[in-house]
């Protein structure tokens, strides 16, 4: 797996989700494997059977999460607003409409809320890029152009 990038906020999402997976997620679902060990024959036991596949999930998770953190670069997000970068505020004219997006990690990303990653195609196209420059994209619906308004 090769290092991302990741803003700080980003970075601390997941070690948030990490620290609770390990702590309370872990000794829930032991718990709840302990609780269905007392009602005897785990053969035919749903519950342990649950239990012991929530504890797969939660692990596989805690490992999965555990990689990821290892294998990030965290960047500031406050650097320069001459260009865009990891953590830019993008004003942008497209269609004769004005949209606005965050540039974040790949495990950031939210387009409903204008969060694009820095790996897709928009966001790729935009990084370095200055105010006032004029960016082809390849979309779903073809090739669009963005008019850079602002950076923040």
């Amino acid at each position: 797996m090769s290092d991302q990038i990741i803003s700080q906020e980003g970075y601390d999402k997941l070690k948030e989700e990490l620290d609770f997976l390990t702590t309370a997620k872990r000794k829930e679902v032991a718990d709840r494997i302990e609780k269905a060990k007392e009602m005897g024959d785990l053969s035919e036991n749903a519950e342990y059977s649950e239990a012991k596949d929530a504890q797969a999930l939660n692990e596989g998770r805690i490992a999965e999460l555990t990689g990821i953190l290892k294998n990030v670069i965290v960047v500031d997000s406050h650097g320069s607003r001459d260009e865009v970068a990891m953590g830019s505020k993008v004003k942008v004219k497209v269609d004769g409409k004005e949209k606005e997006y965050t540039i974040v990690s790949f495990n950031e990303a939210d387009p409903l809320t204008g969060k694009i990653s820095n790996e897709s195609p928009i966001g790729v196209a935009f990084l370095g890029k200055k105010k006032g420059d004029k960016v082809l994209v390849n979309t779903p619906k073809g090739e669009m152009e963005y008019k850079i308004i602002a950076i923040s």
